[in-house]
């Protein structure tokens, strides 16, 4: 028999919450450390770093992040990393990092003020 009678629907709710937040990964419960993100996105700044960049080949506009919300980073970093989003460089150089240097690259981003559009 359940552990859990069907008369608790609140103590069933609470536990479906609990294996809910239980089975998200712990990428994103982590931290980022705006510090050490400051060291480990030095390279980003080769391309996102460079007021209204275009890229060469493929030709693109490439985006000052600065201030970008931390999640988005985040997201979007882990996609690349997966190969869910396609850029070949940012692919390569996400493929190269950890679920805590994204954190740290993110928040380290996400401190630097206003994105520019």
């Amino acid at each position: 028999m359940n552990s859990i009678a069907p008369h608790r629907p609140l103590a069933r709710a609470l536990l479906g919450a609990a294996l809910f937040v239980g089975a998200l990964p712990a990428a994103a419960l982590a931290a980022g450390d705006a510090d050490a993100g400051g060291v480990k996105a030095y390279t980003c700044l080769g391309c996102h770093g460079v007021k209204h960049y275009v890229n060469s080949y493929p030709t693109y506009h490439v985006p000052r992040i600065a201030g970008q919300n931390a999640e988005y980073i985040v997201l979007a970093l882990q996609a690349y990393r997966a190969g869910t989003r396609k850029h070949q460089t940012m692919q390569s150089n996400a493929g190269l990092l950890t679920d805590q240097d994204i954190e740290d690259i993110a928040a380290w981003f996400a401190a630097q003020g206003q994105p520019s559009p």
